[in-house]
């Protein structure tokens, strides 16, 4: 009778196995549902950036289509471009001294060097 019952429990022992087995490891078990959900938080993380960044295209495109200031700024800031009816006047500092440092994006990027050619409102060649 003793052998029956370390049968049995052996028997339940190996079906509560085969049993756990599919939960934790199968297709649709624990470790995947786990990783499945870490892959949605990196991926919904990943959305709310572009989301975001696609806010910023859009505004951007509808100053471009709703008036001539946006393009205008844009020239100015990213080109270094001058109207017709402006002068164009870079001050140069004397041998030896160190720049001022430039709050024109233009100028910290190289471009207000360039410049333009003055009252033309096109770039140097």
């Amino acid at each position: 009778m003793r052998t029956g019952v370390k049968a049995s429990a052996a028997a339940l022992a190996v079906l509560l196995v085969l049993l756990q087995y599919p939960l934790w490891l199968g297709r649709g078990g624990w470790l995947r549902v786990w990783e499945l959900d870490r892959k949605v938080s990196a991926q919904r993380g990943a959305n709310v950036q572009l989301r975001q960044r696609n806010e910023t295209l859009e505004a951007e495109v509808r100053d471009l289509k709703s008036g001539y200031e946006a393009i205008e700024e844009r020239a100015r800031y990213e080109l270094g471009l001058v109207r017709a009816d402006e002068i164009f006047i870079q001050l140069i500092s004397p041998p030896g001294a160190a720049p001022a440092p430039s709050s024109h994006p233009a100028e910290r990027a190289g471009a207000g060097a360039a410049g333009g050619s003055p009252g033309t409102g096109e770039p140097a060649p």
